[in-house]
């Protein structure tokens, strides 16, 4: 799963990496955004690919309240086409969420969890494939929100975790899974491992699990414990 991520690239990076209009629309440098939190997010409207800040944790359209956002942060890829929470979204409404990184915790023989930080190996943008949703409540609330597409972890990822994000490698595939009309075999022939070299990982401090905790010392390098 996914359940942690950093985006401390500026808005001018991330709309320069995937040809996206950022319009004013600004964000602080955050190292541990984590679900229910706004981030933003690569969709296409109009057109256009607009970078727009939704809440992580996707509330489908016929939710009776956005509670559910908060058990719907990630989505299993083999199976999100034909959930009833993330169907009609899969077909209409995919999206990209930029990462500089994610985390993931690595069980230890002494029983605890040691966090790791996962990125590029040249340092660019990670896109990860995502889903969002449209919900209004009976009073007028409007509530745009995504999820993480997850997938089984590659040999490399899977000493870190079972589950992996998935990623889009390229252009090409960006601009397919953004494609509105990408037929569903197009799509599913994305959810594959990144190759090999493309990912680093290194592990990081505890701190990284108190949500509240957002600063770069998260992401520095430590020691490897196990």
């Amino acid at each position: 799963m996914c359940g942690r991520f950093a985006l401390y690239s500026t808005p001018e990076r991330i709309a320069a990496s995937f040809g996206a209009d950022a319009g004013d629309l600004a964000w602080p440098a955050r190292y541990n955004l984590g679900p229910r939190q706004l981030a933003p997010v690569l969709r296409v409207g109009g057109g256009r690919r607009l970078l727009e800040r939704m809440h992580w944790g996707l509330v489908p359209s016929w939710a009776t309240g956005p509670d559910i956002g908060a058990r719907l942060f990630n989505a299993r890829c083999e199976t999100a086409p034909d959930k009833p929470a993330f169907r009609a979204a899969f077909r209409h409404r995919r999206c990209v969420i930029p990462a500089d990184g994610f985390y993931e915790w690595k069980l230890l023989p002494d029983g605890t969890r040691q966090p790791w930080f996962i990125s590029r190996a040249d340092a660019g943008l990670l896109a990860l494939a995502g889903l969002w949703e449209h919900w209004s409540s009976p009073d007028g609330e409007i509530l745009d929100s995504f999820t993480i597409l997850t997938m089984q972890a590659c040999a490399w990822m899977r000493p870190l975790h079972e589950r992996m994000p998935v990623m889009l490698d390229g252009p090409e595939s960006l601009a397919t899974w953004l494609d509105e009309a990408a037929p569903r075999q197009r799509l599913t022939d994305l959810f594959v491992a990144p190759p090999d070299g493309t990912l680093r990982a290194w592990p990081v401090t505890r701190a990284v699990g108190q949500v509240r905790n957002d600063s770069p010392q998260l992401v520095r390098p430590l020691p490897d414990p196990a």
